[in-house]
């Protein structure tokens, strides 16, 4: 190989691109992201930050650390391409540029097989210096090929390469070193060469898949580390090897087919991939279909294009309701399909026949009956069942129904059930039974989507529905409804006021006349005759009764049948009143107030009157001749027809209330008056007009009711604030009562315990207990002498009334109550009298019993056993002890 040419002189440092030409040699074939070389670029300043851009950024991109890249697939021509490389200072926006030419690998005719075997040798382009004139920078002569290497190497390694020198390393001690990824960038050490000698090396097998080629820089340096020549670009390309087996992307396709395809209808596309080099055989992939099941009605319904993966229908006779699914087997093959070389993997496609409308509903009956009650609506008379081959639920199997004949007024609709494809007959008007007693329907059974082209429906699509209507009993019905009644205010009770009446729709029911009742009269006005229907009053009329709404007044009646079930109707009788003049007019408001001068003294008044035009307003205003003081006093004047002023006649009036008689006259014919009292509450007034008279400013606003309420309120709150005060005052009385009556510690009542009185045995139950009280008052009193009597006996007196004490006495009584009882008790002869013997009870002179002490036991206690006494329990354990305990 000739060196490659070119000049340089030793410059200083200047940041750019260290060359305005980079040439490569790359393959005719570039790939999509594949690598092409890496452009140099010189920062004086290491701290730059450089953006790398391309003039053709659709075809080639350079990263960030100056590799440039091929954004796309596609083949170079034999011409060399050229595109601009530029770099830019992202903080001072500086730019420069590169152009760069990348010619195709070219193909060498001729090496024979030893130069091939030959390590080849990569010479540095020489130098030529020139001192007489200034250097100018040469292009190169030629490009060095890129290395190919096949991937998958066995070996060994490492496993030399190319040989790089420069010229001059007779002259000087020369050190080279190679850069880029492979080599001292990720992933690294792939790559090394022999400082010394130069000699390129692989260190270990390369793998296509992963990197397609790899782009080094080689360098030759000084033993001090200096340039000594310009980097070269060294190209390695990995060469494609047949090592991966095609890959489906999915493993089962789906796809769909219509039913009724014909030949060449597009079904689907399945895909596989090789990671070997598409643009070599290894990656290219042919398709072939293994089998087809089922195999009806022929084996060989689709095919697949080799190429591109298309399924496509060759045969005809796709029928969904025999055939609902066909599985097919694909095979894609590398290789371009070589069965010998190629590697080979399958997959699965599933292809389903879509259902199209080629079965048209049929009806299941040619007739339908159903009835109905008149007057339904929304009631399903009669269900239409149909059948359809189609797919269920599909709107090749969905039915609509629709109404050719028999129904021009719309009465029925037919809705579908999307469980069961029925047709609904549905009334959706009411049907009267006196006009229509039967309905003869025509309908017609359609799919959603239209019939297969070539597909007629046939006369089971058409169906006949006879519907016969049932009659009911009707609510009768008033005519009119409502009934205007235009009437003179004022008629009396008793009067006829009008005929309202209703008919039964029911001709041809056996029934008996209808009967009529008041539903709703709010005013009591009207009564109504139960069978001819003649309403008539039973109190006056009155237009301005507060049940009069708009001068109209109304009222509900009921007409009823006898019918089975019994039905009923209303109707609604509006009576218009007409006003006639029978209410006079009032003045308002009832009170007024005014100030005993002059000036000002105007008070405005209104008349009222429930009457309307023409017997009301414009009214007359006058005061009556009597009593003379009115018309002395006062004076009014119209000002409006329907207000007037009232205003004192004299300088000054008393303070005080007035009553002034008033009398209104309305328009009406005849007219109606009326004579209203205004109280006039008179008082003092300041420069205002404002009174200043409280008092009388009070009384002038407060009514008599008001002051009679609030009077009335008064008295009650003070009985109530008595009422309570007493009752505290009680409550207190009581609580001292208690506490000075009875103490605490001396109340003895929970203190005395009655523990249980014994008798005697039957024996002892018989004797006079009269004999331990008194014997001497057994004796007739006439038998004792009168005045003979023991001292110390209880005297025959009659005994005093000892005074009662109250349930709840005053604490403040308690004394009084003491000494009454201590009075009562000394004048009491049947009270021993103080510091006497006091005589319990009284046995007697004799006694007919004998003495206690002649009792005699008839044997010693030493003799008697009470070992029984063990036997009776805890309570005579006391008694056991004692008696029972032997010696001791």
């Amino acid at each position: 190989q000739a060196p490659i040419k070119a000049t340089c002189e030793d410059l200083s440092c200047k940041t750019g691109f260290p060359e305005d030409v980079h040439s490569a040699v790359v393959s005719r074939s570039v790939h999509g992201g594949q690598p092409l070389l890496n452009v140099r670029f010189r920062s004086c300043d290491g701290n730059k930050k450089i953006h790398f851009g391309s003039s053709e950024p659709e075809d080639f991109r350079v990263g960030e650390d100056g590799v440039v890249y091929a954004e796309r697939s596609f083949q170079l021509s034999a011409e060399p391409t050229e595109f601009v490389v530029s770099a830019q200072d992202k903080e001072t926006q500086q730019e420069w540029q590169m152009r760069v030419k990348l010619t195709p690998e070219p193909t060498f005719a001729g090496a024979s097989e030893k130069d091939q075997r030959k390590i080849e040798e990569i010479i540095f382009p020489w130098q030529q210096y020139k001192h007489s004139s200034p250097l100018k920078r040469q292009k190169r002569d030629w490009v060095i090929p890129p290395i190919n290497l096949p991937e998958n190497s066995k070996g060994p390694f490492p496993q030399e390469l190319v040989r790089i020198r420069s010229d001059r390393d007779k002259s000087l001690s020369l050190r080279y070193s190679v850069t880029g990824p492979g080599a001292d960038q990720p992933p690294t050490g792939i790559f090394i060469i022999n400082p010394i000698s130069g000699q390129l090396s692989v260190t270990k097998p390369l793998d296509r898949e992963q990197i397609a080629s790899f782009h080094l820089r080689a360098h030759a340096v000084d033993v001090n580390g200096n340039q000594v020549e310009n980097p070269i670009d060294i190209v390695i390309n990995v060469i494609d090897m047949n090592d991966n087996r095609p890959e489906f992307l999915h493993q089962v396709w789906n796809g769909t087919v219509p039913e009724g395809s014909k030949p060449g209808t597009y079904v689907m596309t399945v895909t596989a991939i090789d990671a070997d080099d598409p643009n070599a055989q290894n990656g290219m992939l042919r398709y072939r279909i293994l089998s087809q099941a089922p195999s009806s009605p022929s084996p060989n319904m689709f095919t697949i294009n080799n190429e591109t993966g298309d399924i496509i229908t060759v045969a005809a006779g796709l029928d969904r309701e025999k055939v609902q699914q066909y599985t097919l087997i694909i095979q894609a093959t590398d290789m371009e399909g070589n069965p010998t070389y190629g590697l080979s993997n399958t997959a699965t496609a599933v292809i389903a026949v879509t259902d199209v409308n080629d079965n048209p509903p049929e009806f299941t009956a040619m007739t339908f009956y159903g009835e109905v009650p008149e007057n339904r609506v929304d009631v399903i008379v009669a269900n239409l069942t149909v059948t359809d081959k189609d797919q269920p639920h599909t709107p090749a199997w969905n039915a609509m129904y629709r109404m050719t004949g028999g129904d021009p007024t719309g009465r029925f609709t037919i809705l579908t059930d999307p469980n069961s494809n029925d047709g609904l007959v549905t009334v959706v008007k009411p049907i009267d039974f006196e006009t229509n007693r039967m309905f003869v329907l025509t309908v017609a059974a359609e799919n959603q989507v239209p019939l297969a082209k070539g597909i007629q429906h046939p006369p089971q699509s058409t169906a006949t529905v006879s519907i016969t209507v049932i009659d009911v009993n009707e609510s009768p019905y008033f005519v009119p409804n409502p009934k205007l009644v235009r009437q003179e205010e004022g008629l009396m009770a008793g009067s006829m006021l009008t005929t309202f009446t209703a008919q039964d729709p029911d001709r041809y029911m056996q029934q008996t006349s209808l009967r009529y009742s008041k539903l709703s009269d709010p005013a009591n006005w009207l009564k109504i005759d139960p069978v001819n229907g003649q309403i008539t009053t039973t109190a006056v009329l009155d237009r301005e009764s507060i049940y009069v709404q708009n001068n109209m007044y109304n009222a509900t009646f009921l007409a009823s049948d006898n019918g089975i079930p019994p039905m009923s109707g209303t109707g609604t009788l509006q009576i218009y009143l007409l006003d006639i003049n029978d209410n006079a007019p009032q003045v308002h408001p009832k009170e007024a107030t005014t100030c005993e001068t002059l000036q000002p003294n105007a008070i405005n008044i209104t008349a009222v009157d429930p009457d309307i035009d023409p017997n009301a307003g414009p009214f007359a205003f006058e005061l009556p001749d009597t009593p003379a003081s009115i018309k002395r006093n006062w004076t009014i004047v119209r000002i409006s027809g329907d207000h007037a002023q009232l205003s004192l006649r004299i300088r000054f009036l008393e303070a005080g209330i007035y009553d002034v008689p008033i009398v209104i006259t309305d328009s009406g014919n005849p007219h109606a008056s009326s004579t209203s009292l205004l109280k006039v509450k008179v008082c003092q007034c300041d420069l205002n007009g404002d009174c200043t008279d409280v008092d009388r400013i009070v009384g002038a606003g407060l009514g008599t009711g008001a002051i009679i309420a609030i009077l009335l309120c008064i008295i009650i709150l003070l009985i109530l604030v008595l009422m309570f005060v007493v009752w505290m005052k009680r409550r207190d009385k009581e609580r001292q009562a208690k506490q000075l009556l009875i103490d605490p510690e001396d109340d003895v009542r929970d203190n005395i315990l009655k523990y249980d009185e014994e008798g005697g045995g039957e024996e002892d139950q018989d004797y006079d207990l009269s004999q331990l009280q008194q014997p001497d008052t057994l004796e007739p009193d006439a038998i004792k002498p009168v005045g003979i009597r023991r001292l110390d006996e209880r005297p025959i007196h009659a005994e005093p009334q000892y005074p009662v004490r109250s349930a709840a006495p005053h604490p403040g009584d308690i004394g009084d109550f003491i000494n009454e009882g201590l009075k009562a008790a000394d004048n009491d002869p049947t009270a021993p009298p103080y510091d006497s013997l006091l005589v319990f009870d009284y046995e007697g002179s004799g006694s007919t019993a004998g003495s206690l002490s002649s009792l005699n036991s008839s044997s010693s206690g030493g003799e008697q056993d009470y070992d029984y006494l063990n036997d009776w329990g805890p309570r005579f354990k006391k008694l056991a002890d004692m008696y029972g305990g032997g010696d001791d």
